[in-house]
């Protein structure tokens, strides 16, 4: 028996030192590799066409305009996706949670692609938010299901001694319902945002801007340079975010269920 306790008591402790070595490799990774890249992309011999996409100037206009696409996306999901799945776990609410569900699960299911130029067509829109709108509603699943599931989640007897006491219904949803959902709000918020990143490249079939832009100039005229530089930001992009997201279900997770 102490064989065993001892065996999980490790296990447990390993876990948790690996995911703090990943919290720590994982920028130190990003940054190494983006930053070899982009050493090796602006000091090279480069021709006319690839010096107007390889310079300061060029990429950090791109990687920012990506990383505005990511915050408005991160900034609409949250807004709709957690007080919707808040509503819906009310008992008033509850026959209809399946219809937003299958709503959200049809726009994650369709090609990001399809859905922006759909949008597009649709309202004849172009440029940041024509883009923006759609990729929210392709990442707004793991936010809206991970709501309802974390309050669901919650030990029917907390609420039950909540009420007793004396709370309120909004009392019992603030205080404990949504305290106890957090990790797992935001580990959808985690991969909501990951998913932004990622569709965010798309962005530029509707002048949306973003590293999309680079990867597809690089395609198009055949220049491996800018299509690896583009391709490398977009993927670091996307881990750094992954990291941010780690640590904030790190910091804000309760700290009675770490």
């Amino acid at each position: 028996m102490t064989a065993t306790v001892e065996s999980g008591f490790s296990t447990g402790s390993g876990s948790k030192r690996a995911e703090r070595g990943r919290l720590f490799a994982q920028p130190v990774a990003v940054i190494v590799i983006v930053g070899a890249v982009l050493i090796w992309a602006l000091t090279r011999d480069n021709d006319a066409i690839e010096a107007e996409s390889l310079n300061w100037s060029t990429l950090l206009n791109d990687t920012w305009h990506h990383l505005l696409i990511t915050i408005a996306v991160a900034a609409i999901v949250v807004l709709v996706a957690v007080p919707l799945g808040m509503v819906l776990t009310r008992r008033w609410a509850r026959p209809v949670a399946p219809v937003f569900l299958t709503i959200a699960n049809i726009g994650q299911a369709a090609p990001a692609l399809g859905m922006i130029v759909l949008f597009f067509l649709w309202t004849s829109w172009e440029g940041f938010w024509c883009a923006v709108l759609p990729i929210a509603f392709y990442s707004l699943l793991p936010v809206l299901r991970n709501t309802i599931v974390g309050i669901d989640a919650v030990d029917p007897a907390l609420t039950d001694a909540g009420r007793g006491i004396g709370m309120s219904g909004a009392g019992v949803l603030f205080r404990i319902e949504m305290p106890l959902a957090l990790p797992l709000i935001l580990a959808g918020l985690r991969t909501s945002l990951v998913l932004a990143v990622g569709t965010a490249t798309l962005a530029f079939f509707v002048n949306g801007g973003g590293l999309g832009e680079l990867i597809d100039t690089g395609y198009k005229l055949n220049r491996i340079p800018v299509l690896i530089t583009g391709a490398v930001l977009a993927v670091g992009l996307a881990l750094l975010i992954d990291w941010i997201g780690a640590v904030l279900e790190e910091a804000f997770g309760p700290r009675g269920l770490k």
